[in-house]
């Protein structure tokens, strides 16, 4: 891991968080995450400003951001990119890409015990965003959006250690069919691992766009059924 200072930034979930962190470091020199349901683009510039204002230098010593691009909130993940990318280009560093369910894995894949670990993240009318990973971070289930009883069918009969917010209804698909489960990991992701992502990343592959898994729950009118504007 290179010695770059990286501001992360994560919107994809329900909650808002940025920290400044450099290669190497036990820990961010600045972080703050703050839970919120809605209302991310109002919380995150200042929160921003609040985390580089503990940072000596503040944005001229950034190296690169790095932001979560999904999945999750079709909003939250917009907003967060466009800062990212706005940052970016201010700062004249590059911006890049981190999976949400990457950044709810890394922590358990850390801990280096057998089986695998899965990330989670509850999409609604019994579907998950789901992914697992091997040992080594090796992406073993590309991220995808299935039901649940669909997703541990994939997981064959190796002990697995679940993340996300999706991870208890998992959990319990995979009890039903008698396999070794156990929910560990956080509801949303540790922004302090979205940076050690960000730093390892590749700034020509891992782009900061959305990783969207479906559509947007965004219905656009039928042509002819348009309304007009007021003459």
């Amino acid at each position: 891991m290179t010695e770059t200072k990286i501001l992360a930034i994560d919107t994809a979930l329900q909650a808002v968080s940025a920290c400044v962190y450099e290669g190497g470091a036990a820990s961010p020199e600045s972080t703050e995450t703050i839970a919120v349901q809605r209302g991310h683009a109002e919380a995150l510039m200042p929160l921003i400003d609040r985390v580089m204002a503990q940072v000596d230098g503040g944005f001229s010593t950034l190296g690169r951001v790095a932001v979560t691009v999904g999945p999750g909130s079709f909003t939250g993940i917009r907003i967060g990119i466009a800062a990212a990318r706005a940052i970016g280009i201010a700062c004249g560093i590059p911006a890049v890409g981190v999976s949400t369910l990457a950044a709810l894995a890394a922590p358990l894949i850390l801990d280096e015990k057998p089986g695998l670990v899965a990330a989670a993240i509850d999409a609604g009318r019994g579907n998950l965003y789901f992914a697992a990973f091997g040992q080594e971070g090796r992406a073993i289930i590309a991220p995808r959006l299935m039901p649940a009883r669909d997703a541990v069918r994939l997981l064959g009969t190796r002990p697995v250690r679940m993340a996300g917010s999706g991870a208890p209804m998992l959990a319990i698909e995979a009890w039903s069919a008698h396999l070794s489960v156990e929910v560990v990991g956080s509801i949303a992701p540790d922004i302090g691992f979205v940076a050690k992502l960000g730093l390892l990343a590749d700034p020509a592959s891992a782009l900061a766009r959305p990783l969207y898994l479906k559509a947007p729950d965004i219905k656009v009118p039928e042509a002819g059924h348009v309304p007009l504007a007021p003459l």
